[in-house]
């Protein structure tokens, strides 16, 4: 169908076109757009109109402009999750197909931050553990973890450790289930977890407090995630 024949803003019939040629393998992953001037005369728009998609679709992550080289189908991240559904790190690298393992960095006793107490309702004598940790799809790094239990819940250090997803710890452990979440996203750049993860791109950061079937606090985990590597939605509703 010619875009001209839809009856929307131009740049976003442009957007739409471009999206559904990606979906029908008319361009492929890591493929070069046609030039701005070739492929606007295809489309039948100005070379603003498309420019003006193409930032969008830049934004979007679904291509990438390399200035002075041209314009480049992005690679699609191999993890993709509904934000509304919470998942383990170890879940959603085995839901791609992937085997999920864990590098740990560090795992110790530590004193708690004034939010740590006011977080897991903290005693004035009680530690939190703190677990950090590199996560891997396969050999590749993704996501880098730093996670917080209340000292009570620690029996074994050792089952917190080896296990590659602390939700399963916890249950198996203490029979904490983790229910639900709040969470909190931000773009993050911070150089060092950048290299640990062997990335340059901006990371995604979820900070997040889990809670069990009582609505205790069990949890606290800040994970980055690689951007390129992950893609978070949600589905909203207007009410």
């Amino acid at each position: 169908m010619s875009i001209k024949l839809d009856h929307r803003l131009l740049y976003l019939r442009v957007i739409e076109k471009i999206k559904s040629d990606i979906d029908d393998g008319v361009y492929k992953e890591g493929e070069k757009l046609p030039s701005e001037f070739e492929l606007s005369k295809q489309l039948g728009v100005s070379r603003a109109t498309l420019r003006e998609a193409l930032r969008i679709l830049e934004d979007e992550n679904i291509v990438i402009r390399k200035h002075g080289v041209g314009t480049f189908i992005n690679a699609r991240p191999p993890f993709t999750s509904g934000i509304e559904e919470l998942y383990s790190v170890t879940e959603m690298i085995a839901r791609a197909g992937m085997i999920p393992t864990s590098e740990v960095l560090s795992s110790e006793m530590v004193q708690p931050t004034e939010r740590d107490r006011e977080r897991f309702q903290l005693g004035p004598d009680e530690l939190v553990y703190r677990i950090e940790r590199i996560r891997l799809a396969g050999d590749v790094p993704v996501v880098y973890c730093v996670d917080k239990i209340p000292s009570h819940y620690i029996k074994n250090e050792e089952q917190f450790t080896s296990s590659t997803s602390l939700f399963d710890a916890l249950e198996k452990e203490l029979g904490r289930r983790v229910t639900h979440a709040v969470t909190h996203i931000e773009p993050r750049i911070d150089p060092k977890i950048a290299e640990q993860l062997h990335t340059d791109q901006p990371l995604l950061a979820l900070r997040q407090t889990h809670y069990d079937e009582l609505d205790r606090s069990v949890l606290y985990s800040a994970n980055y995630f690689r951007a390129d590597k992950f893609d978070f939605h949600v589905i909203r509703k207007r009410v």
